[in-house]
């Protein structure tokens, strides 16, 4: 039996999990209050308090680093790279603690799974980080040389459910075409064709559809008058494109178990956006259908905001002539991170090298 500890450090707490097999035996969720992460100018500047909070968390539940077969961190703004489970190395600390596509508090995953590793002698992985890229050269052309689509999603979560949407339709992930639906704070959908993501919106830097935080692929041309109108400096328009866009900025929250209680209760303009933000969603879900030429087995939706039924049913009306659709809610991060060490460690999987 493989004894495993994941980590998945988040922009005001950092999940911590240990893993028997495929069991969790524990969880915590270590919340860090504002006061504390005001005082650093930059994630990376966190990584001590962070790593010393998981530590005594640890402790104080009867956890002993030495007994950990393996440490699994969430991976974050590194360079693009296949999917897979990765060995962490130096180059990855380096580009970790100088990401050339920004701060994240999950590059800290990384980081602190690696200095486990130093303390105990056993392995630090990553698992499918944001950055996975397996985008068909042709999905990243547009109608600007000087501009390439990027592959930045939530693969981690994408990857595990595709895993687990295969084996339930007792298949395995690479003989299959899948559309996978994140639905999160971002969203981001899918083309999986027979094991790789062939195509998928950017849900960090506002391309694909309206999302609760992100605003979702806009005209382009209203979208220039705005910045040149408003004079917004680049890193007001980025925390307003990534995070004060989206539902939270129609509807001035980002509470979507709010917005499903009012949509509820019969508040219409609610209802508008959030019906909206389905009808995006849909419509991203046929744009991929067509990437798989409309050879579809399943379309899979999962993230947390599966669990509204109302909402995922709005979607379902758009897009089951399509294929079947499957729902398994909740991001399940943990586990995907935990299942890609297991992989490793009993030789489903080769560890891969970051280079």
């Amino acid at each position: 039996m493989f004894k495993i500890l994941t980590i998945n450090p988040g922009s005001t707490s950092t999940k911590i999990a240990v893993y028997e097999d495929e069991k969790e035996i524990f969880k915590k969720n270590i919340s860090h209050p504002e006061s504390e992460i005001s005082k650093y100018k930059h994630i990376v500047d966190q990584y001590d308090f962070r790593r010393a909070a998981i530590e005594e968390s640890l402790k104080e539940n009867g956890f002993n680093l030495k007994s950990f077969d393996c440490f699994v961190g969430r991976g974050g703004l590194l360079k693009p790279i296949p999917s897979g489970t990765y060995r962490v190395n130096q180059k990855m600390i380096d580009d970790l603690k100088h990401s050339p596509l920004g701060e994240h508090a999950s590059n800290l995953g990384g980081m602190i799974a690696h200095e486990f590793e130093k303390e105990s002698g056993k392995p630090s992985y990553i698992v499918d980080p944001v950055v996975v890229d397996e985008m068909d050269d042709i999905a990243r052309i547009t109608g600007f040389p000087e501009i390439q689509r990027v592959s930045i999603f939530h693969a981690l979560n994408q990857k595990a459910t595709a895993r687990k949407a295969a084996s339930d339709l007792g298949k395995k992930y690479d003989e299959l075409n899948l559309i996978v639906v994140h639905l999160g704070g971002g969203i981001s959908i899918g083309a999986h064709r027979k094991g790789k993501i062939v195509d998928v919106n950017n849900a960090l830097n506002g391309d694909g559809p309206l999302a609760p935080e992100r605003a979702g692929s806009i005209p382009s041309w209203g979208l220039y008058k705005f910045i040149v109108e408003t004079k917004m400096e680049e890193k007001d328009f980025k925390k307003r494109l990534a995070g004060k866009a989206g539902i939270v900025a129609h509807l001035g929250t980002n509470d979507m178990r709010r917005v499903e209680d009012e949509v509820k209760a019969g508040n219409k303009k609610f209802e508008r956006i959030y019906h909206a933000m389905a009808y995006n969603i849909g419509k991203w879900v046929g744009m991929m259908a067509a990437v798989l030429h409309g050879d579809v087995d399943e379309i899979v939706i999962t993230g947390g905001l599966a669990y509204d039924k109302m909402f995922v049913g709005w979607i379902e009306e758009m897009v089951k002539f399509i294929a079947p659709v499957k729902i398994y809610p909740g991001e399940n991060e943990m586990q995907a991170l935990a299942f890609g060490g297991l992989r490793v460690l009993t030789g489903e999987e080769n560890a891969k090298e970051y280079k």
